[in-house]
Order: C-alpha cells, then structure tokens, then sequence
C-alpha cells in the first residue's frame, strides 16, 4: 500500500488499497462506561468554525409573489459582524446588524444577491439566488419539532425556550430556522374566523410566542389533521357540525384514534379555509398536516387555503402508516412541500433502518419544493436530558443518510440539553450543504443490494459527488465505492466531509473501513492536473 502526504498536510492517502479510516471516536472511558448510548465526553469530528465569518446555509431561496419574504443569513464567526448585500430587489430590506431580509416582492423573477458579512477576524461572501414564483422550500426545511422530544405535554414555554436554546447553541448561525409544534396545542374553534383556537392554559398567546420566535430570526410551525379529531384526540379541520363545534365526550371511548366516527375521520363540514386564515394572521411559517392515508383532495384542499391566505406556509403531510401514500405520490407531489414515505421512527436502529434505508422508488419524486421525509432526527437527549439509544456510530449513520436523501431535518431533541457531541452533528456546513445543493436530487444506493454494505450517492449542482458508504453489520469492515459505481472516470478527490479534510487522489475507486453501524461521509470531486 502506498502512503503518503499530500500538500504538506498530515492526511492519509492510500494511492493503491482502501484508505482506513473509522468515523467512530473513542469514547472516554469514565463517561461511557456500561452505556453505549451515551455521548458524554466525545470529541465531535466536526471541526469547531473559526473567528471569521463564513456564510451558510442554501444557495437559493424561494418566495411567492406578495408574500412576506424572511430570511436570515446564517453565518459563524465572531461578532459583533456586520452584514451587507449587492443586487438586493427593492421590495427588500437588509438588517445590517442581525443580517435578517425582510419585505415583500410583489412580481415573478429571479435575483442573483451577493451575501457579505464581515468582523474583526475578516470577511466572506455568497452568492445567493431569490426566485420569486409558485415554489417555496426550494431546499429541504431545517427545524424543530416537539413531538420526539415532548409528545403530549407541550405549552408555550417549552416552545420559546426550544427556539432560544437553537439561537444559544448557534444551529441558526448554520441554517436551522423552524420552531414546529405538534399536536396537543390545540383549544376549541373559536372567534375571529371560526377557526382551531390554542388551549388558552397551554398557549395564551399564540400570536405573541410566533412574534417571539421571529425576532429571533426563526419561524415558527403548527400541526392540524384533516379528521374530525387528530391522534391525540383534539379538534381536527372538519367537523360533522356546521359551526364546527366538537364535543370528545361523544366520540367513541373503543378507538383511540377515533377513525370509527366517518371512514377516515373526515367531517361533513371542512375548515380548512378557516385555519389557514388564523395561522396567517399567527404569522405561522409551517403546517405538518397528519392523517391516513393521504389523500390528493385533502391535501390539495389545504394547499389551496394555505396558498389564499397570503402568507407561505411549507406544508408537510403525514404519515404512511398505511403504505399506501405511493400509489398516489404523483398527485399528492404537486401540493405538498413534504410527505412521509413511511410510519413513524423511534430511538432504536432496527427504526433508523427501516425510516433511512430503501426507499429509492420515492427518488424520482424528490426536487426542489418537494421533498421526501423518513420522519425525524432521534440524535441527542429525549426530554428532560437523558440520551436516546443510538450509539454515536448510529446517529452519524443517520445525519449522514437524512442528507443525502435530500429530507426535511428536523431535530426531535430536547433543545435545552444540546451536548457538544449532538451540536457537532447539527452544526457540520460541509454536511449540511449536501442536504442545501440547489439542484435537489436525491440519493440512491448504487452498490450493496439488500446487504448490509451499502453505498448510496448524490449528484451535486456543482457536478461533484456525495457519497456515503454505510456498515448496518455487526462489525467493522471495509466499504468501496467504485467510480464505475457513478459513471466517474480517471483520479478524483476525496473529501471526509465530517472532519472536514481531503483524504487524496483515488484512481477507480475508494475504500474505507466502516465501524459497525457507522459511515463514511465523502464528496468526490475531478482531481486538478
């Protein structure tokens, strides 16, 4: 095997056998002794960002005409920084000191901006697209959701200190931008549009919290479902009344999801227009829209409302607990920004595999605007701070699998126990960026079959590859992807994109010894003459 430096750095390259590496850590012994879940004392492999500034985050951002247009410019670096921008449209207005854009663009186009933010340790710039048209979420969205972390006891202050918490660990510095809350907000219908009012004891002020979270720099989600009733049993979008009043008293007490009341729990009388005018006039910024199975007329039927009310809303529907959602992607593809392509995930790897791994068929239907969602990032610690069970191994295979796949992020942590292990995952820009390229492709495994070594790949806007080669074994082996894997030919780089190093030049094909249930997370690039 030849070895050797490259550019006086101390990278390791294997010119003729696979390169070993393992993208495990050894964990300090005192802390994680007898708990392999645990992640206290591990170094993250992301590197810490330096004191000058680097803008984040995608190279594209979408708005519909009339709509209000927030945008934050997500950026590390030591402040006090300054922002400022070139080719900015009228309409827009930059906060210098926050680097927040804000106004509205009243007519279609297409705007090339030049992003520039500056400190006392330097400057950086980036270019930046905004496309004024039908589409939003022209990149997967990055947030929060309390469910994983909360479930049913959620109120207004877990929210805003979640939200806080993302701001003081710096994630919004790297793109993460929702604040989602899920179900159990909910109060009864109610004045001024007859529309699903907050439990006034848990949310008092629903429009004050959104307020909040947008001077944060954030945005902020909300959940609804098209039943008469959601899963955990509060006033859903349609009702067998008129005025849409709703009594739980005289839903059945043998159904816990209630789906005995209509075929599906669909009401007589629907409110989506209702709804749809309220979170407008909250200033809410997402809808996770839950039922099942999914249809194309509900879906489109809140698409619609969501699109009358003059604000955009990323509308995400869940979930596919019936495996049935495929059958009509096609349709339901044109109205929603996300959809579940399979049931809901849990802290164990036997879930992470089935909610990451295997779902090719959906590929085709991935783009810009549309994305395909295995559900939730189970990284971190559940509420209260105690770890959930994937091994640090795991929870990079998941982070590194979610991005190439093109899906939403949402972390589903409790966002005020953050360790350093869990913020290096969400806090990677290199990784990041494979989840932001504009050109919006999923990836798809190339080589592994149903085996337990597997390599998935995804094309990139600027013509390189991300490729991730993933162990589900039992224990640590070597993974190779060949070039002809990828229709690559000839020398071409390799990144490690977790540490963030060049490994060298690789001619047909690269190998790397994978830790059990681990990955190796690379960006291939042509290798310069």
């Amino acid at each position: 095997m030849a070895c050797g430096l490259i550019a006086g750095m101390a990278v390791l390259v294997c010119l003729a056998a696979p390169c070993h590496l393992s993208q495990a850590q050894t964990p300090a012994p005192a802390a994680t002794a007898g708990d392999p879940f645990s992640t206290a004392g591990i170094v993250p492999l992301t590197p810490k960002p330096g004191p000058a500034p680097r803008i984040n985050g995608p190279k594209i951002f979408g708005v519909r005409p009339g709509a209000p247009f927030l945008y934050s410019i997500p950026a590390t670096g030591n402040r006090p920084m300054s922002f400022s921008t070139e080719g900015l449209p009228a309409g827009l207005q930059l906060d210098a000191g926050t680097g927040r854009i804000a106004g509205v663009l009243r007519a279609p186009g297409e705007f090339r901006v030049t992003l520039r933010a500056k400190n006392a340790a330097g400057a950086a710039e980036k270019e930046f697209r905004i496309v004024v048209g039908e589409t939003i979420a022209l990149t997967p969205p990055m947030g929060w959701n309390s469910w994983n972390c909360w479930g049913t006891s959620i109120d207004q202050g877990k929210i805003l200190r979640a939200a806080q918490a993302m701001v003081a660990a710096g994630l919004d510095q790297h793109g993460w931008s929702y604040i989602n809350i899920d179900d159990t907000w909910q109060g009864r219908r109610g004045r001024p549009f007859n529309a699903i009012q907050p439990d006034s004891k848990r949310f008092p002020d629903m429009k004050g919290l959104a307020g909040k979270i947008h001077a944060l720099g954030l945005k902020m989600g909300i959940y609804s479902t098209p039943w008469v009733t959601t899963y955990a049993g509060h006033v859903g979008g349609t009702s067998e009344n008129q005025d849409g009043s709703w009594d739980p008293a005289t839903l059945p007490r043998n159904s816990p999801f209630h789906k005995d009341i209509l075929p599906y729990a669909v009401g007589k009388y629907h409110f989506a227009t209702n709804d749809a005018k309220q979170w407008a006039a909250w200033e809410v910024d997402y809808l996770k829209y839950d039922w099942g199975p999914i249809d194309a007329a509900a879906t489109q039927e809140m698409y619609n409302a969501l699109r009358a009310s003059g604000r955009d809303v990323v509308l995400s529907v869940s979930n596919n607990t019936s495996n049935t959602l495929f059958d009509v992607i096609g349709e339901v593809s044109k109205y929603a920004n996300c959809w579940r392509v399979g049931t809901d995930i849990n802290d164990s790897w036997r879930s992470l595999v089935t909610s990451g791994f295997g779902h090719d068929q959906w590929a085709p239907y991935a783009r810009p605007g549309h994305w395909n969602d295995p559900d939730m990032f189970e990284i971190g610690a559940k509420g209260g701070g105690k770890p959930k069970k994937l091994t640090p191994d795991e929870q990079y295979t998941q982070v590194s699998l979610w991005c190439l796949l093109s899906a939403p992020l949402l972390i589903g942590c409790d966002m005020e126990h953050l360790d350093d292990f869990t913020i290096g995952l969400l806090s990677n820009d290199e990784v990041l960026d494979i989840n932001q390229d504009a050109l919006g492709k999923q990836a798809t495994r190339v080589a592994g079959g149903q085996g337990d070594l597997n390599v998935y790949a995804k094309p990139l806007e600027d013509g390189s590859w991300a490729v991730g080669l993933f162990n589900r074994g039992g224990t640590a082996t070597t993974v190779t992807v060949k070039w002809s894997d990828i229709g690559l030919n000839g020398k071409q780089m390799v990144r490690d994109l977790w540490r963030q190093k060049d490994l060298g030049v690789f001619d047909g094909q690269f190998g790397v010894i994978v830790a059990k249930h681990g990955v190796v997370l690379v960006r291939i690039f042509p290798a310069k003459s």
